[in-house]
């Protein structure tokens, strides 16, 4: 099996299994009890966060949730909250996540001035996100890497230039393609939203980061733990395992640029294929096979056991728009192919799947 769709999950390293696995047998107190298995809980969790905080180069407060949707959500709709009198304009990209697109039309209906920015234009994407920014912006809410075309967005460019303008605006970066994955150069954020699953951790477990000084209301009430913001017993088990996944993360920054230039080259020997990425992570292509549907390429290649992606695994196999955001046209879209890579991924696995796509195009191209 070759495994190229990283960007929609990632298999378990086996560094998290083994992490869940000791904690699920001989850590399973509530970390909120106060006899040595809760102790011994809690200190899983402040582990976990100091590695967090570690690999993000930054200082703050790490908050657990059930994955990236929810991170996502809580800023959202807990900065608003938190921030009445900041003002009632949000400013964000045209091409984010389903997480963050969701939630801000429903700010939307509510009353706020939400204002979406494409990432083409004369000026860079970045100055015209800073651009929007006035008396009246409440927060701005960008990706840090975009799930479908790896498009990088320089983070640390818009913090600073809104916080020029505006030291009350909120800047969140959905930091979930990114994390682990890139360089940090280009990551800041007053908030940044993290998946487990991403990065070869388990599934059900994200995190929020929360800059000093930063705040937001909770989502969810109950009990009050995570400093009453985030209640809810903490799942210690997979809490471990995605402290062990960043852990094992490797940098990949020069093995994903081999890989992603080698298929770029090879694909470009092809007739009737087009590049749909730029300024992108290289552990992401997304392209199209002019001439043969997304759908039917992508279950040709998964009879050889391939597995690539037509797009967001989010958008459920219907169009999510994006591509159309980078200029990409209705017909180009229906024939795109994203291919994410891993630390696992090789040489071998870029020339089988080049041979499948020139023999799919063979087979299918009319």
């Amino acid at each position: 099996m070759i495994y190229l769709d990283n960007s929609a999950t990632t298999k378990p390293c086996k560094e998290a299994i083994r992490a869940v696995a000791e904690n699920m047998e001989h850590n399973f107190g509530n970390a909120s009890s106060l006899h040595k298995m809760g102790i011994n809980a809690e200190l899983v969790l402040k582990d976990v966060k100091k590695t967090i905080l570690d690999k993000l180069g930054l200082t703050g407060e790490i908050f657990f949730t059930s994955g990236a949707t929810e991170s996502n959500n809580t800023v959202l709709f807990g900065v608003p909250k938190a921030y009445k009198h900041n003002g009632k304009k949000i400013v964000s990209s045209s091409f984010e996540h389903p997480s963050v697109d969701m939630p801000l039309k429903e700010l939307s209906e509510a009353g706020y001035e939400v204002v979406r920015i494409s990432p083409l234009g004369e000026k860079s994407f970045e100055e015209r996100i800073i651009d929007e920014v006035d008396g009246n912006t409440l927060m701005v809410s960008v990706m840090w890497v975009n799930n479908e075309t790896g498009y990088i967005t320089d983070t640390a460019k818009i913090y600073n230039g809104v916080k020029r303008k505006n030291p009350k605006t909120i800047v969140h970066v959905d930091g979930v393609q990114g994390f682990c994955k890139i360089p940090l150069k280009t990551l800041k954020a007053d908030f940044i939203s993290l998946s487990a699953h991403k990065i070869h951790g388990p599934k059900g477990i994200g995190a929020l980061y929360c800059a000093k000084g930063s705040r937001f209301l909770p989502l969810l009430y109950g009990g009050g733990q995570q400093k009453n913001l985030r209640s809810g017993t903490e799942p210690v088990d997979i809490i471990a395992g995605f402290g062990a996944a960043v852990k094992a993360y490797p940098d990949c920054t020069a093995r994903y640029e081999s890989l992603n230039s080698r298929l770029s080259e090879k694909l470009s020997t092809l007739e009737g294929i087009t590049f749909n990425s730029f300024n992108n992570a290289k552990n992401i292509l997304n392209f199209s096979v002019r001439g043969v549907r997304s759908e039917i390429m992508l279950h040709f290649l998964e009879e050889r056991e391939i597995y690539v992606s037509s797009g967001s695994a989010c958008s459920k196999g219907k169009k999510s728009g994006v591509l159309s955001e980078f200029g990409v046209s209705d017909s180009d879209a229906d024939s795109a192919i994203r291919v994410s890579f891993s630390p696992e991924t090789t040489e071998e696995d870029i020339e089988a799947l080049f041979e499948g796509i020139k023999d799919g195009i063979i087979r299918f191209r009319r």
